[in-house]
């Protein structure tokens, strides 16, 4: 073979790379319409998806969100849905609209709360207000979780072993839909989401706290339907 025959690496044409598309405006891909920023587009996602925008989490979105709050919020009604948001305590999240007479879509997805989960929130939400009085985060033991939901066991079912699983299922859906948050560095304390402050009103607490504390004095026919709600 001669040398004057073979191509050498500096013979070959390199093939050019693709010319990156050029974007006009404030598109971030080809094709796109939006107006919003990325981070407040990530914002809007998150809302969606759900459950929330946390700004302790989230804090680029939430920002974001802040920034871009009234356009987020019309993106939201065309979709029937509202803007949910606590600047204090730095959560946001969408619920649907109340179109009175209006036929409306519902894009929102709900699920009964059963007995024990609906007892969980209870507690988590009276653990938020108590420490918003002291100025303080509300951060639990999954030892008081445990606690706080045992004395409501006789009302619900006699196998202790089976209600303690179902105890642990409910924490895990509070930890699922990030109503719980586990502490860096911990594998049992947790932190509760501000988010139940606009989930529960102070009415809805005074009013669960005295059925669940007729419940555990006795009068379980105000829960009748809540043993087939959680087997």
């Amino acid at each position: 073979m001669n040398w004057s025959e073979t191509e050498t690496e500096n013979d070959i044409e390199a093939t050019p790379a693709p010319a990156a598309p050029v974007l006009s405006g404030g598109a971030l891909f080809v094709g796109d319409t939006g107006s919003l920023p990325l981070e407040a587009r990530r914002a809007l996602c998150l809302l969606l998806a759900g459950p929330s925008v946390d700004a302790q989490r989230q804090p680029a979105q939430w920002a974001a969100l802040l920034r871009n709050e009234d356009d987020v919020r019309s993106l939201l009604c065309e979709l029937f849905l509202e803007l949910v948001l606590d600047r204090d305590g730095g959560v946001a999240f969408t619920r649907q609209y109340d179109t009175a007479e209006l036929d409306s879509p519902t894009l929102l997805r709900s699920a009964p709360l059963t007995f024990i989960e609906s007892v969980l929130l209870l507690f988590l939400r009276q653990q938020l207000a108590e420490a918003d009085t002291r100025g303080e985060r509300a951060v639990v033991a999954e030892f008081q979780l445990v606690e706080a939901m045992s004395v409501y066991q006789k009302n619900v079912s006699t196998d202790q072993a089976g209600y303690g699983k179902r105890v642990a299922a409910a924490i895990a859906k509070m930890r699922e839909n990030q109503l719980l948050s586990k502490l860096r560095g911990s594998e049992d304390r947790y932190e509760v989401s501000p988010a139940l402050k606009l989930l529960f009103s102070a009415e809805d607490v005074q009013a669960l706290g005295e059925a669940y504390r007729q419940l555990r004095e006795g009068d379980s026919s105000l829960f009748a339907a809540s043993d087939d709600a959680d087997e």
